[in-house]
């Protein structure tokens, strides 16, 4: 954003500073205003005469008091004759007009009435250099960048001191806002430096536009470190989620990581989006278990909706970590929403590995009549072990006879027929025996 203008009427108008918008006591501003510019000048600059400033002072009062219009009315009077005005007279009146016309909003007739200021020859330096700074910052409000960097390059040319830093950020946001992103760069760059050379913390917009830029430059490394010192000098939650996803961009995924879980420790992990970063962090890096108790209290507390996609997440986390009893029911309550046997499927995996095996031939059975099931052989080799667990040799035969129908599940189908064939084969044997 660019910062409101600071001059003031007629002491900073002749002397750049940073006062107030308009001065409410006038004393003998101009007189030490023009004897400091005369040590300076090498334009010889008339002086004003009293009668012209009292009809700038009254203006100048009646706009503090509220009037504008009456003010902008005794500045009409004074343009009236201004064929009698010297040049700095005339000068300082289209200034006046310029603060006026700025502080009623109206930002075209107040370039219009500065760039009458600075076309006066015989004016003080310290005028011409801050209208001109002046006009920088209006043209930038106003979206022409072009002539705002026209107006800093002229004014650079005649300051005598050194770039401030606001001053070297106005340069950066125009040549950002121009698009040239090296440029902006370079003066955003200097303003950090500057103010860390004396102890200053750098304002945050500051690093917000350093950052701006590297990104447009394709730099993702520099990206980190400016989100690092973001995360530095202005501790804020969504800059520890960006410094975490930006890690992630060149590759750091520990780094991700680990940024990311201590900013869930220190509360800034909040949003149901970040909260799902985290756990799809916890399941890339092998950790299902910490993923899985995180997303299942994020839905106890209603950060994260219980939507099938989730509690399909959620259900994966405790699988991965070996813990069926709590995974199953997570895939009852999926199964209820779902309009697919995905869940059963999942489920009937489940039961069986918890040797519940009645339970897991009516879950393989319901995936397979509600369909969806990416490995429908899968169900058919689950009804064929749970089976075989029950003794129930025939039942079983028959479920690995459909897998073996199945490209994915033959193989494995026809090892099992022919393993519960010879169980089946020997317990009949065994009977035989013992009769």
């Amino acid at each position: 954003m660019i910062k409101k203008l600071s001059l003031s009427l007629i002491s900073a108008a002749v002397l750049f500073s940073t006062a107030s918008f308009i001065p409410n006591e006038l004393g003998g501003a101009v007189a030490q205003a023009e004897e400091k510019a005369k040590s300076t000048e090498t334009v010889k600059v008339p002086a004003m005469r009293n009668r012209v400033y009292a009809q700038l002072a009254r203006a100048q009062k009646l706009a503090d008091e509220g009037n504008k219009k009456e003010g902008l009315e005794v500045l009409d009077e004074v343009k009236d004759r201004i064929s009698s005005l010297n040049s700095y007279e005339q000068a300082m009146l289209w200034n006046f007009y310029g603060f006026m016309y700025y502080g009623s909003d109206n930002i075209p007739l107040a370039i219009e009435s500065f760039e009458k200021v600075i076309a006066e020859e015989a004016i003080p330096l310290t005028l011409r250099t801050s209208t001109l700074y002046s006009l920088a910052q209006l043209s930038m409000q106003q979206q022409d960048y072009n002539q705002s960097l026209k107006y800093l390059g002229q004014w650079k040319k005649i300051n005598v001191k050194p770039l401030t830093s606001t001053q070297q950020v106005l340069f950066a946001q125009i040549y950002y806002q121009n698009k040239d992103y090296k440029n902006s760069l370079k003066y955003v760059n200097e303003a950090v430096e500057l103010s860390l050379s004396k102890d200053e913390v750098p304002k945050e917009n500051w690093f917000i536009l350093q950052r701006a830029n590297y990104y447009e430059l394709k730099q993702p490394e520099n990206v980190v470190k400016v989100i690092e010192d973001l995360v530095r000098f202005h501790d804020k939650p969504k800059y520890w989620i960006q410094l975490s996803g930006m890690y992630g961009e060149i590759g750091e995924e520990e780094k991700q990581l680990a940024v990311m879980e201590s900013a869930y420790q220190a509360g800034y992990v909040t949003s149901s989006q970040d909260i799902i970063t985290l756990v799809q962090l916890y399941r890339f890096h092998g950790v299902p278990y910490k993923a899985a108790k995180l997303l299942s209290t994020a839905i106890d507390k209603g950060q994260v909706a219980a939507e099938e996609k989730y509690l399909d997440m959620l259900a994966q986390s405790y699988i991965s970590a070996k813990n069926d009893e709590k995974a199953i029911p997570v895939l009852v309550k999926a199964s209820e929403i779902a309009e697919t046997g995905k869940f059963d499927a999942f489920l009937a995996q489940s039961y069986l590995n918890l040797e519940k095996w009645d339970l897991a031939i009516a879950s393989a059975k319901k995936a397979i009549k509600r369909g969806g099931v990416d490995r429908l052989g899968n169900m058919h080799l689950v009804i064929g072990m749970s089976n075989f667990n029950l003794k129930k040799f025939d039942a079983s035969l028959t479920a690995f006879a459909d897998a073996q129908k199945l490209k994915e599940s033959a193989k494995t189908a026809e090892q099992w027929y022919q393993y519960v064939k010879r169980e089946q084969n020997a317990q009949m044997q065994l009977a035989m025996l013992s009769e």
